[in-house]
């Protein structure tokens, strides 16, 4: 497996799904031990002063006022993650607590938090250990750092809490790290507070979700062309003088090149191209792409914020390159948080209008001579009927997720944190929602497959037969009733697997 340096100029996007996702082994370059140690040396110069240096020889938050003696310095780090380490609920994913690490590891590297280099080497070693410390889903307010779910992460780097094992088991974390001969560090001066504060876990959320969204934009587009084919709809209005050169919106070109493209050679296309009497398709399908490229667009404007924020260097306080520890209020999620909720609102609309074409088939009013539900036997048999039932519900609750968490702001740390972010509650309501996506987008796909196949003996075009034949090697079509759920879930692992979309595009 490929190894990922990570330096003092930090990581791109596709490093940290690649380490988070998939596994990738980390190495830290000399450079960036060179910068952790030399600014350590200025951190524990700090440290021995007389006076009171926050983060360093004060307490935190509502407490920064009170100086620590020296010989309490010890202990205040190991007080600082224990009581931090507050979450409640169930388990985050493994990626994102991966993510979660890799992302305080690379601002640790920048060489200005002030962190001994061994703080970062074992966090590395960690994480190339297949170690996921376990992290609950309440306990950030996207402030001051995404506090708990850090807290939770820096109490395995210190030998305590529990946390999955590479079989996934979960374990005291001491025996795991023993297991793979790492030794549990204890924070010094300043090391705890650079641990939890950062954006980390909302960064690592849009990161991933940014990735899984750009992939299932390019699924979206194809099986929007499927919809079009199967409902005897017209790709007319995917020319692109209709959409480069009268609204160059960049995102709505390229949905309505990859939907022409997918339709280039269709029977069932051209076979009403004249003298069908429609004047004019639904809006589910004549603006698939006015949709699905407003998505696009805005996956380009969250996929802009989250590479500065990639390249952000994010603790309280920080070292500057002249040396200087100067508080900040850089932990705030406000930009990322902001993004993730833009992208919860795009993906329940493009869900919305997904599940507006799978309708459009399974109504005999509507669907052009096709049987009700797209049912072997109409009336003995049911077809899709329910599978739209599920699709609806999935669609409705988007819309739920898709109310923003960053308007909401809850006073924290006797209001000495009165105003936050709630950026990491944005990026768990996104992972839902693009899940629901998914799942939403292959419904639509089993009931465009079938009606593609009902319009025979007029041949698909390439690009849409190639889909519908990979998927037949999982999904069965037309015949008489069969239990449904699970080949609607096989459809949405068709797309988790990532069948080769942009090859067919």
């Amino acid at each position: 497996m490929n190894q990922i340096e990570i330096s003092t100029s930090g990581l791109k996007l596709e490093d940290v799904v690649a380490i988070a996702r998939f596994g990738a082994k980390i190495t830290i370059s000399n450079a960036a031990i060179t910068a952790m140690d030399a600014t350590r040396k200025h951190i524990e110069e700090l440290a021995n002063a007389k006076e009171p240096v926050y983060g360093i020889s004060t307490g935190f938050g509502a407490l920064a006022q009170r100086h620590i003696p020296q010989a309490d310095r010890v202990q205040l780090q190991k007080s600082l993650i224990r009581s931090h380490a507050a979450g409640m609920g169930d388990p985050v994913e493994k990626e994102v607590v991966r993510a979660l690490m890799l992302l305080r590891l690379k601002t640790m590297c920048s060489g200005q938090t002030g962190v001994r280099s061994v703080i970062a080497t074992t966090y590395a070693e960690i994480l190339n250990a297949g170690i996921t410390p376990k992290v609950l889903e309440y306990g950030s307010l996207g402030c001051s750092g995404d506090l708990a779910p850090l807290a939770h992460c820096a109490l395995v780097l210190m030998g305590e809490g529990t946390a999955y094992g590479p079989d996934g088991h979960e374990r005291p974390a001491a025996i795991l790290l023993a297991a793979a001969g790492i030794e549990p560090v204890e924070l010094r001066e300043k090391e705890g507070l650079a641990l939890i504060n950062g954006t980390d876990g909302m960064l690592g959320m849009l990161i991933m979700a940014c990735h899984d969204l750009s992939v299932l934009l390019d699924q979206g587009d194809l099986i929007a062309a499927m919809s079009i084919e199967g409902q005897l709809g017209t790709d007319q209005t995917l020319r692109s003088q209709l959409h480069q050169d009268l609204r160059p919106h960049p995102g709505q070109a390229v949905s309505a090149n990859n939907m022409f493209s997918a339709l280039s050679g269709s029977e069932i296309i051209a076979s009403h191209r004249h003298g069908d009497g429609v004047v004019q398709d639904a809006y589910s399908l004549r603006c698939a792409p006015q949709v699905s490229g407003a998505v696009r667009d805005t996956l380009s404007h969250a996929q802009l914020v989250a590479g500065r924020e990639l390249a952000a260097i994010i603790d309280n306080p920080v070292v500057l390159s002249t040396g200087e520890v100067s508080s900040n209020g850089n932990f705030h999620g406000a930009p990322v948080g902001y993004v993730l909720d833009f992208l919860a609102i795009a993906v329940a609309d493009l869900g919305s209008i997904s599940e507006r074409r799978t309708d459009r088939f399974l109504d005999v009013s509507r669907n052009r001579g096709l049987p009700h539900f797209l049912a072997h036997d109409a009336g003995v048999d049911s077809g899709l009927m329910i599978a739209q039932y599920t699709q609806a519900g999935m669609v409705s609750e988007n819309k739920r997720l898709a109310v923003p968490a960053s308007v909401d702001s809850i006073p924290s740390s006797a209001m000495q944190e009165d105003h936050v972010s709630m950026g990491w509650h944005a990026g768990r309501k996104l992972r839902k929602s693009i899940e629901n996506l998914r799942r939403i987008m292959a419904i639509e796909l089993v009931a465009a497959a079938r009606a593609v196949e009902l319009r025979a003996p007029l041949a698909p075009a390439s690009k849409t037969g190639a889909v519908i034949a990979s998927l037949r090697e999982q999904v069965l079509g037309m015949g008489p009733d069969r239990e449904l759920s699970s080949e609607l879930e096989a459809a949405n692992q068709f797309l988790v697997n990532g069948f080769s979309w942009k090859a067919r595009l």
